[in-house]
């Protein structure tokens, strides 16, 4: 279990990616997003997550180029937005992220959503780009079982990570057990309920027992499920509260709390029902 802001996790192919990332979701392109990065790296965090629609790669890039982190230690992931699906307009997408973050390959490259009728020709040209060396890895975004099943009955290469949204109103349990059993790892995006987290009573008598804020306790249970996660903030000290993690342990009695607060409740779209 993650006992340090750079604990890794080791996805199937041997590549260690960290359980901790700065998500930059609707971070505004220039200083904010600049300025997000940036107190992340002097945070200790070496995981930065945007995508192509984020509208804020560049941003992303500047900071990493400003920062004085070797590239070895960063993982950056960044994703193929809808409308880029198929698989040229895969390989000139992704050519277009990599511009704009400035980087010669990216660490984790995903499918944002699974566009039907498009998604495997997309992976297509994900597993060329991973072949080639321009990806150490390559996953999907907000994939059902059913979504995953249908991509690895024709895949040469299964996904790595699967990036979906997680928290104690949305457990998603069949989803991440069928993520475990096929070494795919989960990973967490609205991780704190787009800030409806502060509403949940379980949280605020949580984080009293353990000296911690409601979202820590969220985030420490999502690490303790063995899911990734990446908060996204623009704030410097909500950046560093969002690291503080790792210095205790929800009990397995509170985790099992935790997970009865799920209702199934989506604050995003149903990965089955979206038309954009």
């Amino acid at each position: 279990m993650a006992k340090h802001i750079q604990d890794k996790t080791v996805l199937a192919n041997g590549v260690a990616m960290p359980w901790l990332g700065l998500g930059v979701w609707k971070a505004q392109v220039g200083e904010e997003v600049e300025n997000a990065v940036k107190a992340a790296l002097k945070t200790g965090y070496r995981s930065i997550d945007t995508a192509a629609v984020y509208k804020n790669e560049e941003g992303v890039g500047n900071a990493l180029a400003e920062a004085e982190v070797p590239r070895e230690e960063l993982f950056i992931t960044t994703k193929v937005w809808n409308d880029d699906q198929g698989y040229e307009t895969t390989l000139k997408a992704f050519e277009e992220s990599r511009r704009k973050l400035g980087l010669e390959y990216i660490d984790l490259y995903l499918i944002h959503w699974p566009v039907k009728g498009k998604y495997k020709e997309t992976w297509k040209a994900m597993e060329k780009l991973y072949k080639e060396g321009l990806v150490r890895a390559i996953g999907v975004s907000n994939f059902h079982i059913h979504h995953l099943k249908d991509l690895i009955s024709e895949a040469e290469i299964k996904p790595m990570v699967n990036q979906v949204e997680f928290h104690p109103y949305l457990t998603q349990q069949e989803l991440l057990s069928f993520c475990k059993e096929e070494q795919i790892q989960m990973e967490a995006w609205s991780p704190l309920m787009q800030g409806e987290f502060v509403r949940v009573d379980l949280l605020k008598e949580l984080a009293e027992k353990y000296g911690k804020t409601p979202a820590q306790i969220v985030l420490r249970w999502d690490l303790q499920h063995g899911v990734v996660t990446i908060p996204k903030s623009v704030k410097a000290h909500r950046i560093q509260e969002n690291a503080d993690l790792f210095d205790f342990e929800l009990s397995r009695e509170d985790m099992n709390c935790l997970d009865g607060l799920n209702r199934n409740h989506r604050f995003g779209p149903d990965p089955d029902n979206f038309d954009f």
